[in-house]
């Protein structure tokens, strides 16, 4: 992880308040924080926010995304739409560690009807601080760049 990363995040209208509370948050740690929207708790399409912060760690604008829903699975497909995401959606610690040790999670999906605020500052904390392994999971992670690389490139005939 890189030593003050800079955290892009997004929401829909249901993890809406939990984004605030992660913006408030890693704030208050230092990091610097590009709040994607929404600015207010109305009813708004995940997809849309989801492909902003998508976009933008992929374009290596930010380092990493937190997406937030009702669930957080929504917005983590939506993400992983974009090549070069690997968006984990994780509801407890023992995820968020896997999802940046194993798998090299980029963006992180939480679920804003399932997780108290204590619970998701744990989430993050854990997932923030955990580096990915490499090794036979760099390996892995490679394949599945692979598999992105292959379905998202432009075909030429």
């Amino acid at each position: 992880m890189p030593e003050k990363p800079k955290i892009v995040l997004g929401a829909d209208h249901a993890g809406f308040a939990l984004k605030e509370k992660v913006r408030e948050y890693l704030t208050s740690k230092g990091l610097e924080v590009d709040d994607q929207g929404p600015k207010t708790p109305d009813p708004v399409d995940y997809p849309d926010f989801a492909e902003k912060v998508a976009t933008r760690v992929a374009a290596k604008e930010a380092d990493y995304g937190v997406l937030m829903c009702g669930t957080g699975l929504g917005v983590a497909m939506a993400a992983n739409k974009v090549p070069g995401i690997r968006a984990a959606t994780c509801n407890d610690t023992l995820s968020a560690h896997f999802a940046r040790a194993h798998n090299n999670a980029n963006v992180l999906a939480l679920g804003g009807r399932l997780l108290d605020n204590a619970t998701a500052r744990k989430i993050l904390d854990v997932w923030l601080a955990t580096p990915f392994e490499g090794g036979r999971h760099g390996r892995r992670v490679e394949k599945i760049a692979a598999i992105d690389q292959k379905h998202h490139s432009e075909k030429t005939e």
